[in-house]
């Protein structure tokens, strides 16, 4: 199949500011686009791609005081397969666990797994092993928190949105990453593109989506804790440890969000 995706984003600063932005597919993707993913900067500024240290792709720009649109348009082929389950799939222990996954174990900004840590052996330490447990911790999550862009906040953490049972996707996928790595599951926070594929139409505004990916048996495998069954067209353009390493736009001074547009369709 064929997706359509894309976005428009605009920002406003008061002065000249340099910008950090992940708006570029995964490498892992690159090969399946069927036309090119170009960045399209309004005013035209230079722009610098580089590599981070979770090999995701990211651009450096210097924003002028005003406005500045950025955008893109582009056509990626997707196999049409929904999300993979293998409910065969064993946790790994953790003494043979590989080293690039132990990072994914960790505390971090949004995951605070030392609050959460006796919270999460109360409610999973009796959960069938492997993927029945992280499936356990997405139950849970998708019941205890309600969703609603009206709940979107910037600082909230996982033991807060634990605490407030409210949130959007990322808060879904940050309680979920922070429980798995409690209990002892690496896992790591993943975002992109998820259009109302193979599902009834949503009549709010397209929005980019966040889910998470556990290591099991292996590999990595994909969870959705806030829709929580298996989705197809999922379009990674990051992953890492939370929403920090992964954000769309960091600014390194004041700016105000102008515009906001993203564009996620198959393609008859």
């Amino acid at each position: 199949m064929k997706i359509r995706a894309g976005y428009r984003i605009a920002y406003e600063c008061q002065q000249p500011t340099p910008m950090l932005l992940v708006l570029s597919l995964h490498p892992s993707r690159l090969p399946d686009l069927l036309t090119p993913q170009n960045l399209h900067v309004d005013p035209r500024i230079p722009a610098k791609d580089y590599r981070d240290g979770f090999g995701n792709i990211c651009t450096r720009i210097q924003a002028p005081a005003g406005l500045t649109t950025f955008s893109a348009d582009f056509t990626v082929y997707d196999t049409g397969h929904a999300d993979e389950i293998d409910t065969s799939a064993e946790e790994v222990p953790l003494d043979r666990l590989p080293d690039d996954t132990l990072v994914y174990l960790l505390g971090s900004r949004y995951c605070d797994t030392d609050r959460l840590l006796a919270i999460a052996w109360s409610l999973f330490a009796n959960a069938p092993h492997g993927w029945g447990r992280v499936q356990a911790i997405c139950d849970f999550v998708h019941q205890h928190l309600t969703f609603g862009y009206e709940h979107a906040k910037v600082s909230r953490t996982a033991f807060d949105g634990y605490t407030e049972r409210i949130g959007v996707c990322r808060d879904f996928a940050h309680l979920a990453v922070a429980l798995c790595r409690c209990m002892n599951i690496p896992a790591r926070y993943c975002t992109g593109y998820l259009g109302d594929i193979g599902v009834p139409p949503d009549p709010a505004p397209m929005d980019f989506s966040a889910w998470f990916e556990a290591f099991l048996g292996g590999r990595w495998y994909t969870f959705d804790a806030r829709h929580n069954h298996p989705r197809i067209g999922r379009l990674l353009m990051a992953r890492g440890r939370d929403a920090t390493d992964v954000a769309l736009m960091t600014t390194s001074g004041p700016s105000r969000l102008a515009g906001f547009e993203v564009i996620t369709e198959e393609v008859a």
